[in-house]
Formats: structure tokens, sequence, C-alpha cells
């Protein structure tokens, strides 16, 4: 009987219906943007334990959209090959880039190791002109996926339901190859303030940055660029500079936003500020899971969809929870303008009493620094911790992260703030979300579910709810499960969810931001498994709240904004 509740019914999207060709055929690395590149995506060849097969790349094995229907065992060896050929006009060295492989691989370019990685969801390269030949070659990726909780894991679960969901396998981003010359920038840093961008290059010295007509010099691999006329970004008027790089032989095209971030002290009350001004955060839950793709969507359009539709109810901020999403997702934020919430992916061991039942409970107190003191597990999540910011700390859109949520693998969380402080101090840090918060945080941050939302306790902290609502309305021929559901607060009509969620924003999140509330996150944007909470279906079909229902956030955001 359990095993017919969990059983999930396989939902397409409309883009995974529509699906043709090579699958993500777009330039992964928006902010490093080259003339010449070859995606690798598509049909390789597949084998398990189970036997030969065939797999569509990028999707995961676990997906419906990658045509690979037998199980998968974890801890199991995934071997991918497939053949390419460099094309003839290419000069100077090759790089092979992958967006991620879930979880430790190794790859080999004509039987010759050229990497290895094993963190699930950061990108990783390599120099593989040595080992390329003319004609045909063979790349080869094996991988594991371990579930190990020495390492960043997410919501994978091999026993998946409820708040848990199916494990992600082997390579589940785009795989491409591109020419760089002998010397040729290998990473770019972007620092932004009100007027302008400072820019630092790895692997160049010297050239020229080109912005709206005007040149820059670049010299020791660094630039200023400032603006005649300075437009700050915000998600009403997402304005972005786009620039080009020229060194020596080498040309990238980027681009950057002017904003800032602060905390301000209005009206006796510590707020979060953007470009100086407060900014109520009006946000959802983003799980960053998709019914055919699991985490890999049909194509990177349905980021873009996703946006648009919480744009149009009035949501401007979206936290992506305990994932990272393909540069794609980040770029399509930053034009589009959407605020992000970047949290850390956990890893550890979870425990359900003490990180879920007795906080809920109100038992909130505990002190992290003898927490979780697996030495490989720490090591590993710092690690993983400081590559995110790194990878992601270009885009204008991320304003927040988050370091630990709900105290799942949390440990010395204050060492940890001032770590990721350290790398950059230009965003806030929301250092425990939920509950078992220390000393060091830019916010207070609250998880409410089962009670009325209020306000933290440190008031001397901008105050965030960081996760709350959960209101479930089941649609059931757009869901995965239905024989189970999962959320909250069940409602059984659209009218009267509509109704509820109407409610909970003009009856408790309005008026709290009256009294200082500074962001609100409501779970969440899309259904997940078994979870039905989301204002979007699993499939992305149905929109369960619509700008037609009376239900316009901006509006509440702007009468709040008005009273401050």
């Amino acid at each position: 009987m359990q095993k017919k509740k969990n059983k999930l019914v396989p939902l397409l999207t409309e883009a995974g219906e529509k699906l043709v060709g090579t699958p993500w055929n777009v330039y992964p690395r928006p902010q490093m943007k080259r003339g010449k590149w070859l995606c690798l995506n598509g049909e390789w060849d597949f084998e398990t334990e189970s036997g030969k097969t065939k797999i569509l790349v990028p999707f995961c094995p676990e997906s419906v959209l990658s045509g690979y229907a037998g199980n998968i065992r974890y801890g199991e060896k995934l071997k991918y090959t497939r053949t390419f050929s460099v094309p003839d006009d290419w000069r100077g060295r090759v790089i092979l880039h992958f967006g991620a492989v879930s979880r430790e691989c190794e790859v080999k370019v004509n039987g010759t190791a050229v990497c290895t990685q094993d963190n699930a969801y950061l990108p990783f390269s390599a120099d593989v002109t040595s080992a390329l030949k003319d004609g045909e070659n063979t790349l080869q990726v094996t991988a594991i996926n371990d579930l190990s909780p020495d390492f960043p894991y997410g919501k994978q679960k091999k026993k998946r339901g409820g708040m848990w969901y199916t494990p992600v396998s082997g390579i589940w981003q785009t795989v491409w190859l591109e020419p760089v010359p002998e010397n040729y920038i290998k990473s770019i840093k972007i620092a932004c303030d009100a007027r302008g961008a400072d820019i630092a290059l790895d692997g160049a010295t010297d050239g020229v940055a080109i912005c709206d007509g005007d040149e820059y010099t670049i010299e020791n691999g660094r630039a200023r660029i400032e603006p005649r006329e300075p437009k700050l970004w915000s998600p009403e008027e997402p304005h972005l500079y786009e620039f080009t790089i020229r060194c020596g032989k080498d040309e990238i095209s980027s681009y950057f936003a002017l904003r800032t971030l602060t905390t301000e002290t209005v009206g006796g009350v510590p707020r979060l500020c953007l470009n100086g001004k407060p900014y109520f955060m009006n946000g959802l839950l983003d799980q960053g899971y998709y019914s055919d793709g699991l985490y890999t969507p049909a194509s990177p359009t349905i980021f873009e969809n996703d946006i648009l539709k919480m744009k149009s109810l009035g949501f401007n901020t979206l936290r992506k929870h305990i994932k990272i999403e393909p540069e794609q997702f980040y770029y399509d934020c930053d034009r589009l303008g959407m605020i992000v919430f970047q949290d850390m992916v956990n890893g550890g061991k979870y425990s359900f009493l003490r990180d879920t039942i007795l906080p809920t409970m109100s038992f909130t107190k505990l002190s992290d620094k003898r927490r979780h003191k697996n030495a490989a597990y720490r090591r590993n999540f710092i690690a993983a911790a400081e590559e995110t910011v790194k990878t992601l700390q270009n885009h204008p859109s991320i304003a927040l992260w988050t370091i630990f949520n709900e105290g799942w693998g949390q440990f010395c969380a204050d060492e940890m703030y001032e770590r990721i402080k350290s790398l950059d101090g230009t965003r806030f840090v929301d250092s425990t979300s939920g509950w078992f918060r220390q000393k060091k945080t830019d916010v207070d941050s609250l998880h409410i579910y089962f009670k009325r939302l209020r306000l933290g306790k440190r008031r001397e902290l901008p105050q965030l709810i960081s996760e709350f609502g959960g209101y479930v309305y089941k649609v059931d021929e757009h869901s995965a499960n239905v024989n189970k559901t999962y959320g909250y607060k069940i409602f059984t009509s659209r009218e009267r969810y509509v109704a509820a969620m109407r409610d909970l924003y003009v009856g408790e999140v309005l008026p709290l931001t009256r009294e200082g509330l500074s962001g609100a996150i409501l779970t969440q944007l899309s259904d997940v498994e078994d979870e039905t909470n989301g204002i979007l279906t699993y499939d992305r079909k149905v929109m369960k709240i619509t700008p037609h229902d009376d239900f316009d956030l901006l509006q509440i955001i702007q009468s709040a904004e008005a009273e401050k």
C-alpha cells in the first residue's frame, strides 16, 4: 500500500511535450560570453549495472525527459559516453565545461583523465587541448551519486515523500566546449555600487572595456566603469549595462547593474533597503524542481515563465531553496527584475525531532559549536558555500545569502557568517533561516506555519519571515501523487484557497510591514511531487491564483510603503 501511495504519475510540462532537437542549446554562461562554442547535449550512450542504453543529456536518469526507463541504485557507477569533433576553424586551446554533475565524477577524453569533481551543484571545467586528436574524439563521464550526508545533497532522498524529493544523479546541466587563445580570460569578478562597476579579471592583464560607446583601460586585470548617467537596478526597472572586454586575442561580453543593498533605520525601525530606500521583499520559496526534468526544466524558457507569472501577482523575490540553478536562471532574474535569496545547499544528517518538531513547538535555542562535528562534512560544506558565492556573486539580482536552513547540518553559524561576509560584504546574510539563531546575522529570520505571523524578538535587526503559508489547493489531474497530499492547510476549492491567501496577506503580512517587517517568503512557487502547496501546479500548466483574482500583492506592498 505504501508503494502505491508513493508512486508518482509522469507529468510533462508544455515545454517537455514540445521538446525536439538538442536540449538546452543556449550559451550556458551569460556573464562571460564568447563567440564560438559547441553544445554537447543530446543523446549519449549510457551504462549502469543493469546494462547499456541511451540517455538524453542534460536530463538526469531519474527524470521522464532523460528517456531512461531503468532504476538507479545509489552508489553505483553511471557511465556516459559520446563522440565529438572539434570545428576546423577553432584555434588555440579548447576548454571542456560541465554545468553540474551529481555527485562524484571523473571525466576522460580519449582515455585520458582530464578532471574530477565531487560537488553535485557547481560548474567545473578542464583544458582538454592535449587530450584531443584530429577527427573524432571520445568523451566519457563516470558519475556516482551515493547521497552521502558528508556532501551537499539538498532535498534528495532515496525514500522520497513529503518534503523529500526524488534524487538526481549524473549529468544534469549543459556539457559544452569553447575555444580560447593561449592567453585568455579565465574568470571575471564584478563589484558594483550606485555609480559604477569595478571589474577584476583572472588570466588576463591589459586590454580595454567598452560600455555604452566609452572605452575604459584595463591595467593589471583591473578596470572601473562609470556610466555617464547611472541608472539603478530594481525589480521595477531592471536596467542592465552590457559591455565588452578585449584582452589580446581574447574577447568576452558581459553585463552589470548598479544597485546598493543596505540596512537603514527608518521611523526608528531597521529595514532592508534597495538603493537607499526601504524595499519590501515579497517573495516565494522556489525549490527548483520540475515535473519532467526534476532538477532541469525541459527548456530555459520555463525560468522566464515562472518569473513573469510571479511578477504578475506582485511578487518581487524568489528564495532559491537549498539548490543552485544553471546561470540562465540568475540571468533571467537579472534582466526581468526578480530579487533572489540564494540558499547554500544543505548537507549533514537531518533529525526530524531535533530539526523540525522541537523548533515548531518553540524550542528554538541551541548552541551549534559542537553540532555536526564530522570533519569531512564541515570541510565540504565550507568549500561548497565559498564556491557558491564566487560562482554567483556577479549577478545583481542576488540580494541575500542563506547559510543554514532550519538547523539542517548547522555548525558554527557565527564563523560561517564571517566567512561569507569576507567573500561578499555587499549583500545581506541570513545565517540561520528559521531557528537555532546564534549571534551574527543581518536579519532576524523566522519560519511560521501553524501560528499567526509575528515579528521576532531581535528588533535591532531587520525582520524577515523567511518561510510561511504552505496552503494547499490540489489540482488532481496536474498532481504527481494522486494518493498523497503534503502541506500545512488544505483547501478543497480554488475559491476558498484564493480567499484564504488574500486574508493571509491583508490580515497578517500587511500589518507587520507597518511594524517593521522587511520581507516575507511564501511557501511556495510550485507544487513538488507530494507537495501541492504551490501557486503553480508541478507541470506548470495551472496557475492557482491569477491577476484576475483581486490578488494584487504589488498594491499591498505599495500601500505598506506609502504608510511608512
